[in-house]
């Protein structure tokens, strides 16, 4: 296994977000990003394995990088059998590419009089699919969802780019039968990044 595509992930994003950022034009940075990260999940040989360990329940939030100026992190989403989150928002745009398994993504709008939460499409991602998040109001959609693995007996894999340091901004879970909110700062499982600037063993190897 080697880190060789998630190096050069991180590469193309830190360029992608660079250029694009200057012009704040994040149409360009959601549908290059997205190319991207669809060309990386179609991959499953780079993931390293500590970032990869199935929990018993729930899930693992592990950062694999984050911009210096934190203009965009990368996240894998380890998924326990039939394990889900809670309603949620992200704060900022994000991508979503299914690496290993299969997962569910059910959305939720604002009722405009009431204020709650009703269900909407409900889709599913398969390995090398990518899902797009965009909060509103420059989405009418908006990005509030529920995701669940959708396998019964195993794990599954989706790694997550945010538009930002995901795991350190006040965002929201919801109350989906009055639509409140509840602010949460969901931080990352990990304590320990993977090492993907080490290339000294492709350099030794070399002729």
């Amino acid at each position: 296994m080697s880190i060789d595509r998630l190096r050069r992930f991180i590469g193309d994003m830190t360029s992608l977000t660079g250029g694009a950022w200057q012009d704040k034009d994040e149409n360009a940075v959601v549908e290059v990003g997205a190319k991207l990260l669809g060309e990386l999940v179609k991959h499953d040989d780079w993931l390293p394995e500590q970032a990869a360990k199935v929990p018993p329940h729930g899930y693992a939030q592990n950062l694999l990088w984050c911009d210096p100026f934190e203009r965009f992190c990368v996240v894998s989403f380890v998924w326990a059998p039939r394990a889900n989150t809670p309603v949620h928002d992200h704060e900022m745009w994000g991508l979503v590419g299914m690496l290993r398994g299969s997962e569910t993504s059910l959305s939720f709008t604002r009722h405009p009089e009431t204020g709650v939460l009703v269900p909407g499409a409900l889709s599913k991602l398969e390995p090398g699919d990518v899902e797009v998040l965009v909060p509103a109001p420059r989405n009418p959609v908006g990005d509030i969802h529920q995701v669940t693995n959708a396998l019964d007996d195993r794990g599954s894999i989706s790694i997550h780019v945010y538009g930002g340091n995901i795991g350190a901004v006040r965002r929201h879970t919801y109350d989906v039968t009055t639509g409140q909110p509840n602010l949460f700062v969901s931080g990352y499982t990990n304590r320990e990044q993977p090492n993907i600037w080490d290339r000294s063993a492709e350099v030794r190897a070399a002729p």
